[in-house]
């Protein structure tokens, strides 16, 4: 297993007392397997993952175990310290957030923030990395790449400054990539585009994916299972098509109802 997750718990010291966000979760995700995490805004997908990374508010506490598999064995990711999981972030792990242009450095041009990632991770330098970075970019179909490799975040569009994200977090071919919520933010037709490109990407690189999102509809063609959390537990879990043929859970078949469908007939006044 690569990565094993055992009773991960988070909660937050807050001046009204403790907040638990994430209560008792178990993840198993298998080499190459892609895994969605499902659930409202507060659910505490995103806070799981974020502990799993060592990226939590410094008022956060995180017991459990998450173990990831490496060439020299299991590695404990919980609790441990800061230049362990550097080394493992970005080269092991790696993340595309939500917001592209918030996670982007908006004084610093695109080349220089993907070379950064292959000097820290690969030992690449000079001219390999910047040849290895315009191979990234038009690898997320960025057209143009050797020119716009210069430019500055806010130069691109929120799909292409999305397609950077993509691109600087399969740089180093992690073994697992982590999407927070990746098209949020996007139109319908360039979200489309995105998840194509990262199943594209995913099928070339053989990176385990952990795709979180509130959307059932965007993990139907993206993953093979499929948790479901609320309020900080997960209230069910199992192979995507089981989940969507014969949800058990009431909050489950409350998230399917809410997917827009196609032969939803329209009233004449225009409504639904």
């Amino acid at each position: 297993m690569l990565l094993d997750v055992r009773d991960l718990k988070v909660s937050f010291d807050t001046p009204d007392g403790v907040v638990e966000a994430v209560r008792g979760l178990d993840l198993q995700l298998a080499a190459g397997e892609a895994v969605g995490i499902v659930g409202e805004s507060g659910s505490g997908k995103s806070q799981s993952v974020l502990a799993l990374m060592g990226l939590l508010a410094d008022n956060a506490r995180v017991t459990g175990s998450a173990k990831l598999q490496t060439g020299d064995g299991a590695v404990e990711l919980i609790g441990a310290r800061r230049r362990v999981l550097e080394r493992i972030r970005g080269a092991r792990i790696a993340m595309i957030f939500q917001d592209p242009m918030t996670t982007l450095n908006p004084h610093l041009r695109i080349a220089t923030q993907m070379t950064e990632v292959l000097k820290r991770h690969r030992g690449l330098k000079g001219r390999a990395a910047t040849t290895a970075a315009i191979e990234m970019l038009e690898a997320v179909r960025i057209p143009d790449a050797s020119r716009r490799i210069r430019y500055y975040p806010h130069q691109f569009s929120g799909g292409m400054r999305q397609r950077v994200m993509i691109a600087m977090s399969l740089a180093c071919e992690p073994d697992i990539l982590v999407a927070d919520e990746p098209t949020t933010a996007l139109d319908v037709t360039v979200q489309a585009d995105i998840l194509d490109l990262m199943a594209e990407l995913r099928t070339r690189t053989k990176t385990a994916l952990l795709l979180i999102t509130h959307d059932l509809g965007v993990v139907a063609g993206q993953t093979e299972r499929v948790l479901v959390m609320r309020n900080g537990e997960v209230v069910e879990r199992g192979p995507i098509d089981t989940l969507f043929a014969a949800p058990q859970h009431d909050y489950t078949q409350r998230l399917l109802a809410a997917v827009p469908r196609l032969e939803t007939p329209r009233r004449a006044d225009g409504g639904r």
